[in-house]
């Protein structure tokens, strides 16, 4: 089976413009697809010019406002349109228009015998802007009016799920006539991995892009080629991936997938972004993924799912790393390890030994680095919003625990500050507030607002994006020593990518 084609969606207002684009991109891409309902009214008129400006095969599309474009002006004006541009045909099959894209319900005998006849095939789509399509493989088959068409239905997923689903039907399809993708965020895992979809073809957008398409979901190109190695994607590679919520931000696939391109492996890790865990494990299974990374919030849950956890998961009720082996999920936690190497690397300390420390949280990261605390012989009290779950997880290792944040009485928040003051030899933040956030810091992003640093205190943000998070901020201000999660998150892939491959990183 040949690798389906990287297609550039070109959304500009001109010619020119799609063409500067489309320039930037060329050595990354196959083909393009004008949207020329982004085109301003003057250029629709001169789009049969864009195939030999392009010099590569071109999509024409025009697509209507219920089907997620910007063409307004009704059914005979794009009637119209479609005929200027596919008119006059050239002898050199190269300056025409090799594709054109005509939705279910718009049938001119008038243009398809035209397209028939100048040799450009006609993609027949389906789009649903709000919900998954059903019954995928007899879809597809009713959209083939002649052999000379490409079906294609891109739908946009309520959950994870409705993804796992297009991949499940698309493992009867025998065929690689045809384009299926789910749209949005949930639907990236369709674009990168659509040589199991058998796609004819997968769309990219220019990074950065503004123009209203950012919605569909679609990766940029230089992002499938040398992040995802889209072209060497086949049915022999293995394939691992992260699942979080709302996993907007990750560095993993950069890490993971830079460790394969330098051992010459014919591997790939995606992101899967997934509001349940079951949604991640079942779409897992799926596709035959061999390794999973599990972030916020489903650190915990894996436990309810997963019976196979070594001694250190049950430990410290978190699990981080599921290892596929045979039809079993083996749950393991690098976090505790990563977490260890990334405090002693920055600090320079070679244990904890008389130190009292402050962990910030008691989710399934807390977890892990009051694990690792311990082991280091550190002495520490829990802070967290539901105190009972500071209690829980702070009587596991004779720790102490105090409420945090939330509406607090004065009292209790001098308590709470006296408490911090005594364990700030080092502060170690666990939860996702300040993730993604802006500066400056406010009690919305920085889980421990009320707390005046002293300049003394050494400040650990697990969080890595943004670099400097608003409590490292201030803190850095005060004088302090600060770090982020970026060590923590490298040190604990690099144990993930031996235990998914059996190679050091």
């Amino acid at each position: 089976m040949e690798r389906p084609r990287i297609c550039i969606t070109l959304t500009g207002k001109t010619l020119k413009e799609n063409l500067d684009v489309l320039d930037k991109y060329r050595d990354c891409v196959d083909m393009a697809e004008l949207r020329a309902d982004f085109l301003t009214d003057d250029e629709r008129l001169v789009v049969r010019q864009f195939p030999r400006l392009a010099g590569i095969p071109c999509i024409l599309t025009l697509r209507r406002v219920v089907d997620g474009g910007k063409f307004k002006e009704g059914e005979a004006s794009r009637t119209i349109l479609f005929a200027r541009a596919l008119s006059f045909a050239e002898a050199d099959k190269s300056k025409n228009f090799e594709y054109v894209d005509f939705e279910e319900d718009f049938h001119v005998p008038s243009l398809q015998d035209a397209a028939l006849a100048f040799g450009t095939r006609i993609i027949r789509s389906v789009h649903d802007m709000n919900s998954p399509v059903p019954n995928l493989v007899q879809r597809l088959e009713s959209l083939r009016t002649t052999g000379f068409e490409i079906p294609k239905i891109a739908f946009m997923p309520r959950t994870l799920d409705d993804v796992t689903e297009m991949f499940r039907e698309a493992s009867f399809l025998t065929d690689t006539n045809h384009i299926l993708i789910a749209m949005g965020p949930l639907g990236l895992p369709t674009r990168i991995l659509s040589y199991k979809l058998k796609n004819y073809l997968t769309f990219v957008s220019p990074a950065g892009e503004d123009s209203g398409i950012s919605n569909l979901g679609q990766v940029d190109p230089v992002s499938i080629n040398s992040l995802y190695h889209f072209q060497s994607i086949n049915n022999e590679t293995k394939i691992f991936g992260v699942t979080g919520w709302p996993l907007t931000l990750t560095s993993s696939p950069s890490l993971h997938n830079s460790g394969y391109k330098g051992h010459g492996m014919n591997a790939v890790y995606i992101p899967l972004k997934a509001e349940k865990f079951e949604s991640a494990l079942a779409f897992a299974d799926m596709v035959g993924m061999e390794g999973l990374s599990v972030t916020v919030p489903h650190k915990e849950k894996v436990l309810e799912m997963v019976s196979a956890c070594d001694q250190k998961v049950r430990t410290i009720g978190a699990s981080n790393t599921l290892v596929k082996k045979g039809d079993i999920w083996y749950a393991h936690n690098t976090d505790a390890d990563g977490f260890s190497r990334a405090l002693l690397t920055f600090t320079g300390l070679k244990d904890l030994k008389g130190k009292k420390v402050a962990i910030i949280g008691a989710g399934g990261a807390a977890k892990a680095v009051a694990y690792a605390v311990k082991m280091l012989r550190g002495k520490a009290c829990i802070f967290n919003r539901t105190i009972n779950r500071a209690k829980e997880l702070a009587e596991q290792y004779g720790f102490d625990y105090s409420g945090l944040g939330g509406v607090l009485l004065s009292d209790s928040r001098n308590d709470t500050c006296k408490l911090l003051k005594k364990y700030s030899d080092i502060i170690i933040q666990t939860t996702s507030v300040g993730m993604n956030a802006t500066l400056p810091a406010t009690d919305k992003n920085d889980p421990i607002y009320f707390y005046s640093f002293s300049g003394k205190e050494i400040l650990f943000d697990i969080v890595y994006v943004p670099s400097v998070t608003p409590v490292m901020a201030r803190a850095a201000e005060a004088g302090c020593r600060v770090c982020n999660g970026y060590d923590m998150l490298r040190f604990q892939g690099y144990e993930q990518f031996k235990m998914f491959t059996g190679t050091d990183y």
